[in-house]
């Protein structure tokens, strides 16, 4: 009878900790899709708030800057309070925003609610791959980690493309409602059965390797990786066009490929990140460099480039996963912070990326963006390879 009680007791644990884990991909999910809804929704938007394309633009860049401002500042500010009640905070602060952007009157209107959620996704993005890992041993770390950024994935290539499709038909702020109704199913799941584990404390809230330079050298690695896949993705539908000279119908389908590709390297990702950690961030960093070299020396060839396209999307997934797990492994001190501090350099990147590609699109024409993000990521993968 008690090793019957003992298993129930163990099931119910089981299946409180999937569906807690469930909650935070979901919760992955609309914070990624919520960050890039507007790209999509620009002229629905414009249209509808009376306002320009170029200030509806500023919804995305003002929400990744936000982030990368706050997000070590608010992570320290928050940090003492238990797990449970911080997730479930920001959450109920996500879904309040995500709301007035539905309802949002006027274009003010609209970026105040968005800087909040911005606010609220700074310190998730610090907390809630470190609880996911909690909840399991630390020898399946990796496949979390890799559940948790294939929700990102899946945000990128098909939230927003869905969450596009729906404000074309049905109005842009329809988009955000069904937003808005997930983040309240995530919620719940969230207040219900995440373990309100206070702060600092369970196996993810310490590295297991601390090392203050490792963790310098991964922000490095970082900062240029991230900068170099920005200058590319941000110019890859002129560079499809004006280089590979595909049609605008085909560019849709290529994209879709290129995180399709993402989504299915995902799937294999986890155990990678578990057996060969060092090897699962250098290989594919290194991959996604060969790619984009490939674009820029033979992207003018359509099987080139699509194949490009392909390994670039699976290359570059797997990386965004294994820097967030290193993380994990070399936080110099609390796990948090220093994923606070992987975020803010994260977006950082991406702004710098694009900058970098603004420069040189009207200087050098469209394919310097590629052998730029090319030099940028090989370097990457070179730094992490000498620094393990």
């Amino acid at each position: 009878m008690r090793l019957m009680t003992q298993a129930a007791s163990v099931t119910r644990h089981s299946v409180a900790a999937l569906t807690a884990f469930g909650a935070l991909i979901l919760a992955t999910f609309c914070f990624v899709t919520s960050e890039n809804l507007p790209a999509g929704l620009l002229p629905f938007i414009a249209e509808d708030l009376h306002s320009s394309l170029s200030a509806v633009g500023l919804l995305v860049t003002g929400y990744g800057l936000t982030v990368a401002v706050v997000s070590v500042p608010l992570t320290r500010a928050t940090r003492a309070i238990p797990r449970r009640a911080l997730l479930s905070g920001l959450l109920a602060v996500f879904v309040a925003a995500s709301l007035g952007s539905t309802l949002a009157p006027t274009i003010e209107w609209l970026m105040v609610t968005r800087v909040v959620s911005a606010l609220t996704h700074a310190v998730f993005w610090a907390v809630a791959l470190i609880t996911a890992a909690g909840l399991f041993s630390p020898q399946v770390r990796g496949r979390v980690v890799s559940a948790v950024f294939g929700a990102s994935s899946v945000a990128t290539v098909l939230g927003v493309p869905a969450g596009t499709w729906l404000g074309e038909r049905a109005g842009w702020r329809s988009a955000f409602l069904v937003l808005t109704c997930l983040g309240v199913l995530a919620l719940a799941a969230i207040v219900t059965l995440l373990p309100n584990t206070p702060a600092g404390q369970g196996h993810a809230e310490h590295a297991a390797e601390p090392d203050r330079r490792r963790y310098a050298i991964l922000l490095i690695g970082t900062g240029l990786a991230i900068a170099g896949l920005s200058a590319a993705t941000t110019y890859t539908v002129p560079f499809l066009l004006q280089v590979s000279h595909f049609s605008g119908d085909a560019i849709g389908p290529l994209l879709f490929l290129r995180g399709l590709a993402g989504i299915a390297a995902m799937a294999v990702a986890g155990v990678l990140l578990d057996r060969r950690p060092h090897q699962a961030l250098v290989v594919p960093t290194a991959l996604l460099a060969l790619a984009l070299f490939s674009l820029f020396a033979l992207g003018a060839d359509p099987i080139v480039a699509a194949v490009a396209m392909a390994v670039s999307g699976a290359a570059m997934f797997m990386m965004i996963a294994a820097l967030a797990n290193r993380v994990l492994q070399v936080a110099p001190g609390s796990t948090d912070i220093a994923s606070a501090g992987f975020s803010a350099v994260f977006n950082v990147s991406i702004a710098a990326g694009a900058a970098i590609g603004a420069v040189l699109l009207p200087a050098l024409g469209v394919r310097s963006t590629a052998l730029a993000a090319a030099i940028l990521t090989a370097g990457a993968a070179a730094l992490l390879a000498r620094y393990p």
